[in-house]
């Protein structure tokens, strides 16, 4: 079996872009913050600071202590995304990109003639000098090959940073062993404790186990997926319609009254309602969750017909706020929308008020239009008055904002 897929692992993104926009940081520690508070946490962290033992979700206060010559920088998610397409079309000219996994992760399958060793390593060579001719020498991507997706993702966190691994079906398993079982992609915190009652510590182990000793520890189907995987087959579960549109913001110290909270989660709700629009869903149920100081969290949901009117999320908004003790203080807010339907799933008739009123999309499509124009502030509805200069576009781990409709 050859070599058909070629994964592209961006090293330490967040923190290789502050270094390739600010030259006094390159070679440097640096800390990427969602805001300048000792209270908050690195969501990055360069190879410089890693090496003092700051990782992502390192409080401030701690990477100073860790390292005391950390450099912090807030995250400009706007800069990140401009990269991300400047890396997506260099690959592109190498190799066509096949899907994006995350803001820092791509993958390509290779032509059969490309699928050796030889023409793989000529690949990397060939990426590796375009991106540093055309975003810069600060960025740089870690690629592994395989014979599958699987393989080929974990080949890639194996030489970092700005490295290159290849896994070949004769060298498996035995090219898996200097692993851990953590170290695999699908396996987190959960899943090792599970293999670890089954006194499964080593991928070695691990690789060693039938399909019926797999199957039975991951108490399903998944497991003789994952037994394939590791064998270099190409056996990827079915894609998955999306089922949630949202947004979350941790609120800044300044902003942590009930009213600010309110007005937040309103900016929030309008952000996702254009998302909602613009993917052509409706959505069923509406979530609100709260995080408060020293109380944990309160969640509240409602469900609704079959809902894009940005008016009709606000009726819903406001009655789950009714929900929610207002004690303490609010340290974060999110607005989810979930039982998403197309357009073709939903049944106008059972819902004349909400989706046979012309007037009520042409308002939504023309505030829809003005923000995409001139920015996500332009024209709201009143209720997120008080959050407008809060929740700033954001990259989350497994999406990426659109500039041309999502910019601020």
């Amino acid at each position: 079996m050859g070599l058909r897929y070629m994964f592209f692992d961006f090293d330490s993104y967040f923190a290789s872009c502050e270094q390739q926009l600010n030259e006094e940081l390159r070679g440097r520690p640096v800390g990427v913050v969602p805001m300048l508070a000792d209270t908050t946490c690195c969501i990055a962290a360069s190879y410089e600071a890693k090496r003092f033992g700051v990782r992502t979700g390192t409080k401030v206060a701690e990477a100073r202590k860790l390292c005391p010559e950390i450099q912090f920088k807030v995250a400009d998610h706007h800069e990140y995304i401009k990269f991300h397409e400047q890396a997506k079309a260099v690959i592109e000219n190498c190799l066509h990109v096949e899907a994006v996994m995350s803001i820092d992760e791509m993958y390509g399958l290779l032509p059969t003639h490309w699928q050796s060793v030889a023409e793989v390593e000529r690949l990397t060579r060939q990426v590796k000098a375009a991106l540093a001719a055309t975003i810069g020498e600060s960025i740089t991507c870690s690629i592994g090959a395989g014979p599958n997706l699987f393989l080929a993702k974990v080949a890639s966190g194996m030489r970092k940073p700005d490295g290159l691994k290849i896994i070949e079906t004769k060298d498996l398993p035995r090219a898996l062993y200097e692993l851990k079982p953590i170290d695999l992609y699908g396996i987190g915190p959960s899943m090792e404790a599970r293999l670890k009652a089954h006194g499964i510590h080593t991928v070695e182990q691990l690789c060693a186990l039938t399909q019926e000793q797999m199957r039975d520890v991951w108490g399903g189907i998944e497991g003789l997926r994952y037994y394939a995987r590791l064998r270099g087959e190409d056996w990827e579960g079915a894609e998955t319609q999306r089922r949630t549109v949202g947004h979350s913001h941790v609120i800044s110290p300044d902003k942590r009254s009930w009213s600010s909270a309110k007005a937040i989660s309103h900016r929030l709700l309008q952000k996702a309602a254009l998302r909602l629009r613009n993917m052509g869903y409706y959505a069923g149920r509406l979530e609100l969750k709260v995080r408060v100081m020293g109380q944990g969290k309160y969640k509240s949901d409602c469900r609704l017909g079959a809902v894009q009117d940005t008016r009709e999320l606000t009726g819903g908004l406001n009655r789950l706020w009714q929900e929610i003790p207002h004690e303490g203080y609010p340290l974060k807010v999110a607005v989810t929308l979930t039982d998403l339907t197309t357009a073709e799933s939903v049944a106008g008739s059972l819902f004349p008020d909400l989706l046979d009123d012309p007037r009520r999309s042409r308002i939504d499509q023309a505030m829809d239009s003005l923000n995409q124009k001139f920015g996500s502030r332009t024209v709201f509805l009143g209720s997120a008055l008080g959050g407008m200069s809060e929740a700033p576009l954001r990259i989350a781990f497994s999406r990426i904002p659109d500039l041309k409709t999502e910019r601020d």
